[in-house]
């Protein structure tokens, strides 16, 4: 009997044996529907092989494809573009129309610059005159001009200081091709820039902070460009000239999108990895049509949004030339700015202002400023706000001249100021008086320019450089210059009893007083007008 059970024991374990060694080889031939999944093919999928067991196998994973790390320059500027820029252009996005479409075409050019610096780090640098260096640097040049042309063809606009700051502002990009110290020119430009950011600055303090805001976000691009580049590149961009590869070259790889753009993740290899991450957000659509929902992926739901954030931006914009593959070409018949026509008839709505209402109305007229002598007299101020002086409510003051020792980029203002002298140390960037009377200003130099408006019995004398002066509904001004400034331009506006006065040949000589005309005589000649200015002799 016991034989008997053996018997039937051992062939039992032989018909398992058998339905095993079949299960094999079914699986061996069997395609992996996960490795399907995943994007890899039945090659690739382990098998089983005798002498080791199937959960040995299957627990040895696949080594992942890595990205090539980033340099440490390029990191630092994509946090640049995440931090700063994106600020300023989610502010500009928040004022809407000519101000979100100018500062989009600002994050062209820096996504421009991110490509010149890698193409740095992969390529020997080329002769500056060379092609190869001019097609680098092509894509750069092209998304600066494009920001300049935004504000030239809206001169009209309420928004142009907004505009020209801006566009002034924008050439900081170009320090890339400037040795050995960029981060001082940097500088000088964001002196030109505050020029035009001031008067934005003076004109919204008191009617809407969201514009002063606005102006400071873009003053903070470039402290921290400053700080990039003094801690990257503090005497000029470097090229790979030990181990570089041919500049073109470089220049296909970076188009092509081979490289990454910052915080994109690198695809799985592995077979038992896990499901792909949901796709970036589309990036906007320049059209104004909506962008399609993106496509839910494996495992995940449709109605889940994904998170917007500017990787995502950059990731489209590391693509290359193939990021404008899906927009609609516009036919230039429908091009506003080519057809004044389209503008008149109103063909595109226009953008709905603060002032106005919902329903179409006409906006209220706002209220007239109070008269001078009806105004709450406030006492006087003079303070350094960042890198601008504020001077204002001072009255005949009783510490006789104020003093203001200045830097390269500092930009004065002064109004509501009577019978007060100021005298500005150093060189400074530019100085702007307003609804001031009796003011007296000795300066140095400056960079840029002084500009007075509605400020009588005015006078200034410049004892350094200075390239130009713009008077504004001015009753009386006298302006005395040195040897250095006198080829100084002077522009006149609603201007009455304006002298300047100009040293002699020699030390001994007096000054030479030199009247501005105030009579214009015009006629028409072939159909043109003719300006002359009225002389008096005798």
């Amino acid at each position: 009997m016991a034989g008997s059970n053996m018997n039937n024991l051992t062939t039992l374990i032989k018909r398992l044996e058998a339905a095993t060694s079949r299960l094999e080889d079914i699986a061996s031939s069997t395609p992996d529907p996960t490795a399907a999944t995943n994007g890899t093919s039945a090659a690739g999928t382990a098998t089983i092989t005798p002498g080791i067991s199937e959960p040995q196998a299957s627990s040895t994973p696949t080594p992942r494809q890595l990205p090539e790390p980033l340099p440490p320059a390029i990191e630092g500027f994509d946090a640049l573009m995440n931090g700063e820029v994106g600020t300023f252009v989610n502010m500009s996005e928040g004022l809407g129309g000519l101000i979100a479409e100018q500062s989009a075409s600002v994050l062209r050019a820096f996504a421009a610059e991110r490509k010149f610096l890698i193409v740095t780090t992969k390529a020997k640098k080329p002769d500056i005159q060379s092609p190869d260096y001019m097609e680098i640097l092509k894509e750069l040049q092209s998304t600066i001009g494009i920001v300049n042309d935004i504000r030239v063809a809206n001169r009209g606009s309420p928004y142009f200081n907004h505009l020209t700051m801006v566009s002034e502002g924008v050439a900081m990009l170009g320090w890339v091709t400037i040795d050995p110290k960029p981060a001082d020119f940097v500088s000088e430009t964001l002196s030109s820039a505050q020029f035009y950011g001031n008067r934005v600055l003076k004109e919204y303090k008191d009617k809407d902070h969201s514009h002063v805001e606005w102006v400071q976000g873009f003053y903070r691009i470039f402290k921290s460009l400053i700080e990039y580049i003094k801690k990257h590149y503090s005497s000029g961009v470097t090229w790979n000239n030990k181990d570089g590869i041919d500049p073109q070259e470089a220049l296909r790889q970076v188009q092509s999108g081979e490289t990454r753009a910052m915080g994109a993740a690198p695809p799985s290899s592995a077979s038992s990895g896990p499901p792909p991450p949901p796709p970036p957000p589309p990036m906007p659509s320049l059209d104004g049509a909506p962008p399609p929902p993106p496509m839910p992926t494996n495992g995940t739901s449709s109605s889940r949004a994904p998170t917007s954030d500017m990787g995502a931006v950059f990731d489209q914009l590391s693509r290359g030339e193939a990021v404008t593959s899906g927009l609609r070409k516009v036919d230039p018949s429908q091009q506003t700015h080519k057809n004044p026509s389209l503008r008149a008839g109103a063909a595109v709505p226009p953008t709905r202002s603060d002032s106005q209402s919902s329903t179409g109305k006409s906006p209220v007229p706002g209220k007239r400023p109070k008269p001078e002598s009806m105004r709450t007299k406030k006492p006087p101020r003079k303070e350094l706000d960042g890198n601008k002086w504020i001077i204002e409510n001072y009255d005949n003051p009783k510490e006789g001249m104020l003093e203001i020792d200045a830097q390269i980029s500092h930009s004065i203002l002064i109004s509501r100021c009577t019978k007060t002298t100021i005298r500005v140390l150093n060189k400074a960037n530019a100085i702007s008086i307003d609804s001031s009377s009796q003011v007296s200003l000795v300066i140095d130099s400056l960079v840029s320019s002084v500009d007075v408006i509605k400020t009588p019995r005015f006078e200034m004398q410049v004892l350094g450089t200075l390239p130009t002066i713009m008077l504004d509904q001015v009753d009386g001004a006298s302006i005395y210059l040195s040897r250095e400034s006198i080829g100084t331009e002077v522009f006149t506006s609603k201007c009455t009893a304006v002298n300047i006065n100009v040293p002699g040949r020699t030390e001994e000589d007096d000054y030479k007083e030199c009247p501005l005309p105030e009579q214009i005589k015009s006629v028409i000649r072939n159909g043109a007008v003719i300006s002359e200015i009225v002389e008096y002799a005798g």
